[in-house]
């Protein structure tokens, strides 16, 4: 496609985004003068765009109402974007009472798209997985998300150029899991093939990724996403928590989610189930402490504190001022 009818198609979807849209704007926005932006909208009304010149301090051009938008043309990206957001949308409960809305949609992007991308979309969905915390999800890069898509699907180990955290560069050969979406960001999890042990990376800290030769044996127990969430509540942090809390497993977990805290029964008995209130011991990692006090507090259940003694000493604290905000008139 030349440079200059892929700038009239640019035209066309800036128009095509709503409002009015001044000569200088179009002009930036294009990268040209504005009597060549002028020429391209001759050209789109050459081609029946029914394109109208507004006059006027706040004048320029816009589309008429009624427009019906051309055969839909979608980049790889921008496929991406579009089937993600449905099939996240899907999983938040942020679609329309219509459930079939989403799945229709998605069906006619998909026959609208070259093969070539919808198999590799495909092959991303298949190796997704979502835990149960919806958030925004940040923006991972398409082709690192798509390459790694089809390495978990082939098993096949795919070479990444990861930063840590701490801004510490590597390169790791992976035998990649699965995908993940939590919390707003995408991971991926499988064996670090150096050292021969799980691990979960960040995709927006994944700076390429790279397919290699040979296969690897398919994943045995817990799922990607039941990874991730272990991962996560076992990470090394400055202080381990033990907790023992009275109550079912939805209150606990409504304040201590998966990827936080693990849960086991402290009083096992026969016939219980989630719903049932008893003992469970609670153990978690964090950084700091001073967040866990507010938490235990609303759970409003009967706790022991089993360790560290400082969190003992931050419980009675927050206590004390409680207790002393409620006695001042």
């Amino acid at each position: 496609m030349s440079r200059p009818t892929a700038r009239v198609l640019t035209l066309l979807e800036l128009l095509q985004s709503g409002g009015t849209r001044t000569v200088a704007e179009l002009a930036d926005r294009l990268g040209v003068e504005g009597r060549t932006v002028r020429r391209y909208v001759d050209q789109l009304i050459e081609l029946d765009v029914p394109v109208e010149s507004v006059r006027g301090r706040y004048g320029g051009y816009r589309l008429a109402p009624g427009y019906r938008l051309p055969p839909l043309m979608l980049s790889d990206d921008e496929a991406l974007a579009v089937l993600l957001g449905l099939v996240a949308g899907r999983r938040a409960g942020l679609t329309t009472t219509e459930r079939t809305a989403s799945e229709t949609a998605s069906a006619k992007i998909r026959r609208v798209l070259p093969k070539h991308i919808a198999r590799r979309l495909d092959t991303l969905l298949e190796a997704l997985a979502f835990t149960d915390q919806p958030g925004e999800f940040d923006t991972p890069d398409a082709g690192v998300l798509l390459t790694i898509a089809d390495a978990v699907r082939h098993r096949r180990p795919v070479s990444i150029r990861y930063t840590d955290r701490d801004g510490r560069r590597s390169e790791r050969t992976l035998h990649a899991y699965g995908i993940v979406a939590h919390s707003g960001r995408w991971y991926v999890t499988g064996k670090d093939a150096q050292i021969g042990e799980d691990r979960t990376f960040r995709l927006d800290r994944i700076a390429d990724a790279r397919t290699l030769p040979g296969t690897f044996e398919a994943l045995v127990g817990p799922g990607p996403a039941q990874r991730v969430l272990s991962a996560f509540a076992t990470a090394e942090y400055q202080h381990e928590v033990t907790l023992r809390i009275h109550g079912t497993v939805e209150q606990i977990r409504a304040h201590l989610p998966a990827s936080v805290a693990s849960l086991e029964e402290h009083e096992p008995a026969t016939g219980q189930d989630r719903a049932t209130e008893r003992w469970l011991r609670v153990e978690l990692r964090a950084e700091r402490l001073d967040w866990l006090p507010p938490v235990l507090a609303s759970l409003d259940r009967p706790f022991v504190i089993e360790r560290p003694d400082e969190l003992r000493d931050l419980v009675t604290a927050l206590a004390d001022r409680l207790a002393s905000y409620a006695r001042q008139a």
